[in-house]
């Protein structure tokens, strides 16, 4: 950890992780657990000397949220306890920067960083995040998220790193390490099973203990290895019991098995008792005090509970707190943000995450004539797509435009036109569409202050039309024939506004209705209310007419041009998954306008998550930038040009359509039936379900281009004491230098009498090449990925007998193979 933490902190701090690291590596997986079990974390003489000084109503403070006095915008807050010189608590969101009111580094989505399959990266990634937090008055991270991207329909899918259980927990353990050696506490989540948004706050997961252990809680155990000091608890339930209310989760796997000594918090509103969760192992509530405030003091005074459980959850909080310097004042000060250093890295990020997916005839990078007569088309070309919407949303420093970056890198002497294609953010209605001459294109209301309409729209010809409304405050009604055009519960709660889509180019949020309307006159009434601080509400339109005229003026600009870039969009949020896998809109039929006129095209992708592509032979190249940052639009630029190898390569097998992916089919599985969804498919998560059922993706897990070449040659696999090594030459044959990651995968044990993937990630390396350089890689495959979980004997068993490896550049393309005696 960096010197920014103090030395005792460092060393408490290091204690536990090392302690379960050292175990891990020294003997079978079992072993581990156990030593983590025997340890009993305990609190210093100062915290133990507070404890003591505490009153019972002081420290149920400490147990929950309440509102902050200096309101920095923030997610949470836990107030201190002066008289004794315990400092507040700030908790902000933070899976991809700082989330307050303030400016901070935008940095690129979790499953772009993941794409660079690069921990060293994810290292970086947290110090920027852990720097910034700190200087922005921030004490906890409420990040990382590891749950495993299970559905590809998730609506934060963005937010988190993988389909696979080693990739993520390599990755948060770096990510967590680089959060705290700037002295900010990171809080991994959603602990556990919570990989769907739909009914999130109830829907119960049944998951076998076999499943539960090698697959999702693999990257948690991690985090806790890597020293995390909080964990949140999750909204779902998990066989039967909520997540935050499970003693098995809380206590006996978390405490018991894995050693952790920091506290555990509620998601916001997941509490659900106030005994049962405590004694469980809960030990803070958050956003405010409903079960751990008024009704846990008349709990411990009625004899419910004992004080004690109490005092343990405060011992908990407090120890972190004094591990991290906040109660000697040994905390170092707070330090100044670094912009540049957090755009250098948030550059970065993007650039290594980038990933290429097609690549026809060397349609990439753009060089010669492609790179000097270019027509940018698409709506996210004009506009910086930074960020998911939800907790994920930050406020960048600065975002250029892809269009602007585009320009700069194509240079003088280039011809590069742009196209809208489709208006996200809908026409001025005609002046004559609204009865009584009202302009709904500036509505200003007052504060305090309501303002009504009634009156007629007048439709000339059947059409679709899309109705959209702009508005500051509370959403305003706007009924249509009689129907709520944008009721809340059909859309997203205030407080997860974000994103692109959902906001327009100057603040204000959006949302859109699309339906079919008659010829003639339709009833609209719509009421707008000031509220505390005034409203600007606009109402727009967009129609089959109108994106008609849209498409044709893509398509003439694409026609003239000698290459397309078309950036396609998908803006994910927190609360809400998504219905299809197809790109919302109409942006298939633009693609499909633009493709026709002009086969040079490349599609540039800011999706959350898998995308179906019945497009995808007709366009030139695709391009996966997910949500890449505030340094997006010059990382894609350089990607396009070739300014850099592309180096990204998928976390999650992208599925051919909605049909064919491993939770199609089976509503079981996916949203789940009558409030359970079932994790039938076992150990079979992601590539291993495509391998299981012989299901061809779209494309696979680890799959991405390079603007060169690369061969393997020379396997060698050895048993080491701890797993196994496995060596072999990575050549780049290509005129390019470039970057690649070779991945080696580990076939079934022979021996087990247990479920088991046909093949297992076990390792990787990301590699910079020179053009014709070789070079010998050893990749490490550890004694956990060697082992199953036995549900009989309740812990690990090494998978004996003679193992398959192979090498390859992607679940999908194996290109060496072996065998090793374990």
């Amino acid at each position: 950890m960096s010197d920014t933490v103090s030395r005792r902190s460092v060393l408490r701090l290091l204690g536990g992780a090392t302690a379960v690291a050292l175990a891990a590596t020294a003997g079978p997986p079992s072993l581990a657990h156990a030593a983590a079990a025997r340890r009993q974390p305990a609190a210093g003489p100062r915290v133990e000397g507070l404890l003591t000084k505490l009153t019972l109503d002081e420290k149920l403070s400490l147990l929950h949220g309440a509102t902050d006095p200096k309101a920095l915008g923030q997610a949470g807050y836990v107030p201190g306890v002066e008289r004794l010189g315990i400092p507040p608590l700030r908790l902000a969101d933070g899976p991809a920067g700082v989330r307050v009111k303030q400016h901070a580094t935008a940095l690129p989505a979790p499953v772009l960083l993941a794409a660079a399959f690069d921990p060293g990266l994810a290292r970086r990634y947290g110090q920027v995040i852990g720097r910034e937090g700190r200087a922005l008055g921030q004490d906890v991270l409420l990040s990382p998220m590891v749950n495993l991207i299970r559905t590809p329909y998730a609506g934060r899918n963005f937010e988190t790193f993988s389909e696979d259980p080693l990739l993520s927990a390599d990755l948060v353990a770096e990510e967590i390490k680089g959060i705290q050696s700037e002295g900010l506490i990171a809080t991994v989540k959603h602990y556990a099973m919570n990989n769907q948004e739909k009914d999130r706050d109830s829907v119960d997961v049944r998951v076998d203990e076999q499943t539960l252990n090698e697959v999702e809680l693999r990257a948690f155990e991690a985090a806790v290895g890597a020293g995390a000091r909080a964990v949140m608890g999750a909204y779902n339930k998990v066989n039967g019991t909520y997540a935050c209310e499970s003693k098995e989760l809380l206590t006996g796997i978390l405490r018991d098995r894995w050693g952790f000594e920091g506290w555990v918090m509620t998601d916001w509103h997941a509490a659900h008792s106030t005994v049962a969760s405590l004694t469980a192992g809960l030990d803070m509530e958050m956003p405010n005090g409903k079960y751990f405030g008024a009704a846990l003091r008349t709990a411990v005074q009625n004899g419910s509970v004992s004080e004690e459980y109490v005092d343990r959850a405060v011992r908990r909080i407090l120890t972190t707190m004094d591990d991290f310097g906040m109660l000697d004042g040994s905390a170092p000060p707070r330090p100044a943000r670094n912009p540049s250093a957090g755009a250098a890295v948030a550059l970065e990020v993007a650039k290594a995450g980038a990933t290429l997916l097609h690549n026809r005839n060397g349609t990439l990078p753009l060089t010669g004539e492609a790179a000097r007569s270019v027509a940018v088309v698409g709506p996210t070309g004009s506009l910086p797509f930074v960020s998911g919407g939800g907790s994920a949303h930050v406020i960048p420093d600065h975002a250029e435009r892809p269009l602007d970056a585009i320009k700069s890198r194509a240079g003088q002497g280039a011809q590069v036109s742009y196209a809208l294609g489709e208006d996200l953010f809908g026409k001025p209605l005609p002046d004559d569409a609204l009865s009584d001459g009202i302009d709904p294109e500036g509505q200003r209301i007052a504060a305090g202050k309501t303002w009504t309409y009634k009156g007629t729209l007048t439709v000339e010809d059947e059409d679709e039309w899309t109705f959209v409304i702009h508005y500051s405050g509370t959403r305003p009604k706007v009924l249509l024939d009689g129907v709520d055009l944008f009721p809340v519960a059909a859309g997203l709660a205030e407080h997860f506004t974000g994103g692109l889509v959902s906001a327009a180019p100057d603040g204000l949020a959006v949302r859109r209705r699309t339906l079919d309307l008659a010829a003639g006159e339709h009833r609209v009434e719509i009421t707008a209310k000031g509220g505390t601080q005034g409203q600007t509400f606009r109402l727009r339109h967009a129609t089959g007419a109108t994106r008609a005229q849209d498409v044709a003026e893509a398509v003439k600009a694409a026609r003239a041009a000698e290459s397309v870039v078309l950036f396609a969009y998908e803006d994910a949020t927190e609360n809400q998954d998504r219905t299809t896998l197809a790109l919302p809109g109409h942006q298939v039929g633009l693609i499909e306008a633009v493709t026709a006129v002009n086969p040079r095209t490349t599609v540039v992708l800011n999706t959350s998550s898998s995308t179906s592509m019945p497009w995808l032979e007709r366009t030139a190249a695709v391009l996966q930038m997910y949500y890449p940052g505030q340094e997006g639009a010059a990382a894609t630029a350089a990607v396009l040009f070739g300014d850099c190898d592309p180096g990204g390569r998928l976390t999650q097998a992208f599925p051919v359509d909605d049909d064919h992916h491993p939770v199609a089919g089976d509503v079981r599985r996916y949203p789940g039936v009558n409030g359970v969804e079932e994790y039938s498919e076992g150990v079979h998560v992601g590539h291993r379900w495509y391998d299981a059922e012989d299901v061809r993706p779209l494309f696979p897990f680890g799959h991405g281009l390079s603007y060169t070449s690369f061969v393997y040659e020379g396997l060698g696999v050895e048993r080491t004491g701890d797993g196994l090594e496995v060596v072999f030459t990575v050549r780049n044959t290509g005129r390019r230098d470039g970057v690649d990651i070779p991945q080696v995968y580990v076939g079934a044990s022979p021996d087990l009498q247990v479920d088991q993937a046909e093949r297992v990630l076990g390792g990787y390396q990301r590699l910079a090449l020179k053009a014709g350089e070789s070079r010998r890689v050893t990749v490490h495959v550890d004694e956990r990925t060697l082992s199953s979980w036995d549900a009989k004997r309740h812990g690990w068993v090494l998978g004996t007998g003679r193992r398959t490896v192979w090498v390859g550049a992607s679940a999908g393309e194996l290109r060496l193979s072996g065998r090793a005696q374990v």
